[in-house]
């Protein structure tokens, strides 16, 4: 007898005991695509699982992108979605990459207003920790085990209320240095989100787990020679202290996520005075440089884990502490400009906060 499953959207509890990726809300939204018809309009449905031919073209062969974003309360009750254009632009890159048909930018946006207005009333307002995390996805839909691109797709956008991606660990990050595994390859899919970049990670993160670390620090594939970025996130270090502390990050090799969270710090960390680069780390002046105290912070970065800052990173053989292990000066005040521009507390100049009216507001 096949198992009934029922999704309903569950209620938020305190930031504290709220998690990252089980708390749904209520709804979906869905849209499909095939030659004949392109994509339809997008449907606001019920949250419930979907039907699956066991044989779906993109189960098999990883044809599946998806991106993620947050949603956040404003200082007047109101809900805005985090530049959600950037991700609508980086959704087709990953769909091209894949040779999946292209979701126009206006669609992706419009869906995600569609779920969050109808769902936005599910993020309790006044806790700062609590955001509506947000994943459109699409994959190959069609019933066929031919090995090549899907004659149908799916695109979907669910949502959820989100606590700390990081749970209850408290300070600052331990982190594993992966010398023996590698997440992208050059002419591969690292600067692209594609699911089939995230399973083979999950060996490293056990690795990184045994040894008391909760990311990993990946490194290139072919001389296991420079920084790329972490598990789900993106990386920067701070050199120097003070109003002549110097923000890096590695630069984008083709191999590395562009993220947007990534994006917005770049542009913070200039407008508060930091002296801003993107080059090449290499792994062994990093590791001197921690030694030294020539880097006095390291942060991982993006929307799940928004600003984290890291303490310590180790592998196999050694570890080295970062500044004092706990979180930076630098590390704290971009977390907090970020965090206010998010919240509606900072200027806005470059428009980041898209407003969603939430069904039945007006009452």
């Amino acid at each position: 007898m096949t198992e009934e499953i029922t999704l309903a959207p569950q209620a938020p509890a305190a930031s504290a005991r709220v998690g990252h990726g089980d708390m749904f809300t209520g709804h979906m939204t869905s849209s499909v695509w095939s030659p004949q018809d392109g994509w339809r309009p997008s449907e606001l449905l019920p949250l419930a699982p979907i039907p699956t031919h066991p044989g779906t073209l993109g189960m098999h062969y990883a044809q599946v992108v998806f991106e993620g974003m947050k949603a956040f309360r404003q200082p007047d009750g109101a809900i805005a979605v985090f530049r959600p254009w950037e991700n609508a632009h980086r959704f087709q890159r990953s769909a091209r990459r894949l040779a999946m048909p292209e979701l126009p930018a206006r669609m992706f946006v419009e869906a995600i207003d569609q779920l969050v207005a109808a769902d936005g009333h599910e993020l309790p307002a006044g806790d700062d920790e609590l955001s509506l995390y947000i994943r459109p996805v699409m994959y190959g839909s069609e019933p066929n085990l031919m090995l090549r691109p899907s004659h149908e797709y799916r695109f979907l956008v669910l949502a959820f209320v989100a606590g700390g991606f990081f749970g209850d660990q408290p300070g600052a990050l331990s982190v594993w240095v992966s010398r023996d595994h590698s997440r992208a390859m050059p002419g591969g899919t690292g600067d692209v989100k594609c699911a089939a970049n995230y399973g083979p990670s999950f060996v490293a993160q056990q690795q990184a787990a045994a040894a008391g670390c909760q990311q990993v620090l990946w490194l290139d594939s072919g001389q296991r020679r420079w920084v790329e970025e972490m598990g789900g996130m993106n990386v920067f270090l701070v050199r120097g202290r003070g109003p002549e502390a110097e923000l890096v990050t590695p630069e984008l090799t083709g191999t590395l996520l562009p993220g947007v969270t990534r994006d917005s710090l770049l542009a913070l960390g200039a407008r508060m005075g930091f002296r801003v680069r993107q080059e090449r780390v290499p792994i062994d002046a990093l590791l001197a440089d921690c030694a030294s105290g020539a880097i006095t912070e390291m942060f991982a970065c993006g929307t799940a884990a928004v600003v984290a800052p890291i303490g310590r990173l180790r592998d196999a053989d050694r570890q080295w502490t970062i500044g004092d292990g706990g979180p930076g000066p630098v590390t704290l005040a971009l977390r907090e400009r970020l965090v206010d521009v998010q919240h509606g507390r900072a200027a806005d100049p470059d428009g980041w906060l898209r407003p969603v009216r939430l069904l039945g507001a007006e009452r």
